[in-house]
């Protein structure tokens, strides 16, 4: 979200200003507990970092579980909304390709990201399960849309819903091998996306093989 100015803000009616500063919050919070951990992210660091009273904290938030537990499926729709702007209109194959390019570069714009979701399970639960829930669902209508447009072979919901998991989980993997690092998130090397393309346009292993002629 791009920050207001100072004169910009002091236009803004109460709905927009509440909304501003909701952002400010989430975007220190997703500072904090990228640097510090859930268990270190505390109230006072975020508001200091958001630059807002702690009692403004409190007119958006019950407490801060209650933030918690809204950041990571607040970030993951950001993702969401980041990798639909990135993917054109190509095959439905090379647009899965465009996807998992897009989610890469998210994540070099949000490198708080991946620390965020993996202690999630344990400091914001409720988050987590909405979070992947949220993606896992979105996920599967685009593959449910390209079997109805005869993209894919005949897969059913339960196992499109099995084949998500298996994606998503091939980019966690990939960023911790290929992204992340001391120094930052990277790039990731080319080969790693013609490595899945390859993956999802021919297969792993060839059918024909050891079929009789």
């Amino acid at each position: 979200m791009t920050q207001a100015t100072p004169a910009k803000v002091t236009k803004l009616n109460r709905v927009e200003r509440n909304a501003w500063t909701k952002q400010k919050i989430f975007d220190a919070a997703t500072k904090i507990v990228g640097k510090y951990g859930y268990a270190e992210a505390s109230v006072a660091r975020i508001t200091e970092a958001a630059g807002v009273a702690q009692g403004t904290f409190y007119n958006h938030f019950e407490n801060r579980q209650e933030l918690l537990d809204q950041l990571l499926p607040k970030i993951g729709l950001d993702m969401v909304r980041f990798i639909h702007a990135r993917t054109g209109t190509a095959s439905e194959a090379r647009q899965e390709i465009e996807r998992f390019s897009a989610f890469f570069d998210f994540i070099r714009e949000v490198p708080e990201f991946l620390r965020i979701l993996n202690e999630a399970e344990f400091f914001a639960p409720t988050g987590y399960q909405k979070h992947f829930d949220n993606i896992s669902n979105a996920y599967v209508r685009i593959l449910q849309r390209a079997r109805a447009a005869g993209a894919t072979n005949t897969f059913s919901d339960e196992e499109f819903e099995a084949i998500v998991q298996v994606l998503m989980g091939a980019r966690g993997y990939l960023s911790r091998r290929y992204s992340y690092s001391e120094q930052g998130v990277t790039a990731v090397p080319d080969y790693v996306i013609t490595a899945y393309q390859k993956l999802v346009t021919h297969g792993l292993f060839n059918s024909n093989v050891g079929k009789k002629r």
